[in-house]
């Protein structure tokens, strides 16, 4: 079996993605910031004290779908063309959704990953002053388009 991420002496190393053409792709990833029901309702209400929570998670999520290669050692740096974070209170939490776009030589799914990540990390400090239970799941890869690989959706 060959990894892709190990060279001939097994250590670490980024791929090499010079000699790839660039191609439009994008990726979509999801995840709940899981919350109280009073945290829910204070959300629906516009009455977290520490203010517009949803407004700062997806500033939050944008920056860091574009600061992705900073985090994660063996990302590219790749240009980030197009970054949108959705968040919709629900009755478990928030749903917190980001697609990345692209015309790069390498993918976005981690960008898209990360975007959700912090976003919903930035929930969790907005208000974890009214419930310290707060809580981030279910992050996950939703769907992916362009590259080697094609398009993938999630069907499960």
């Amino acid at each position: 079996m060959s990894f892709t991420h190990l060279d001939d002496r097994g250590q670490a190393r980024m791929v090499d993605v010079t000699a790839k053409q660039p191609t439009i792709r994008s990726a979509t990833a999801s995840g709940l910031v899981r919350c109280a029901p009073a945290v829910v309702q204070a959300l629906r209400d516009n009455a977290v004290p520490k203010g517009d929570v949803l407004a700062v998670a997806r500033i939050a999520g944008i920056a860091a779908a574009k600061r992705t290669p900073e985090l994660l050692p063996l990302a590219h740096v790749i240009g980030v063309h197009g970054a949108a974070v959705d968040l919709e209170v629900t009755d478990d939490g928030v749903v917190v959704t980001a697609t990345v776009r692209t015309a790069d030589r390498t993918g976005v799914e981690m960008e898209a990953l990360t975007a959700v990540s912090v976003a919903g990390l930035a929930v969790i400090d907005m208000v974890k002053g009214l419930d310290k239970s707060v809580s981030l799941a279910d992050v996950r890869l939703e769907r992916k388009t362009g590259g080697k690989s094609g398009d993938w959706v999630r069907t499960q």
